[in-house]
């Protein structure tokens, strides 16, 4: 099952994308918010379609003790408007500190300030979307009690 993983961001929204068996998470494309919510969500159809995904899976940002925060309250609410657009089930998962991991890692490569910027936010989707195969496989994950499916 080919799977999409959704890192949203005031700015910038991540797009990491699995491969045909639903085994590996690949950073794919990071969309640029343009103000227009609706517009946005369309760019993200665009893409559930040219890729033939069968989920969505948007990263949910929860706090630290699990709870959901004003932000993850925002993108949870997202993640509903959206379910109206992409014409796919849409599922949310925990994304917690995915981008800290997904920075440490560019970091790591030795990459300069500047292309960690351009990257980062497909990177930390591709964390998130990753954990979430696992989970599906039944592969250990931490976070696994945090799994959130849609209705």
């Amino acid at each position: 099952m080919r799977a999409i993983g959704i890192d949203l961001g005031s700015r910038r929204i991540g797009v990491a994308l699995s491969d045909s068996d639903g085994r590996l998470a690949l950073p794919y494309e990071v969309v640029t918010r343009c103000g227009d919510r609706r517009r946005d969500h369309r760019r993200l159809a665009e893409l559930v379609t040219e890729t033939e995904a069968e989920v969505v899976v948007v990263g949910l940002p929860y706090s630290l003790d699990g709870t959901l925060g004003p932000t993850a309250r925002r993108y949870l609410k997202e993640a509903d408007e959206l379910r109206a657009t992409v014409g796919v089930p849409v599922e949310t998962y925990d994304e917690r500190l995915t981008t800290v991991t997904a920075e440490r890692s560019l970091r790591e490569m030795q990459m300069t300030a500047d292309a960690r910027r351009r990257v980062v936010d497909k990177v930390a989707a591709a964390v998130m979307l990753q954990s979430w195969l696992d989970h599906r496989a039944g592969r250990d994950d931490p976070r696994a009690s945090e799994f959130h499916p849609s209705d």
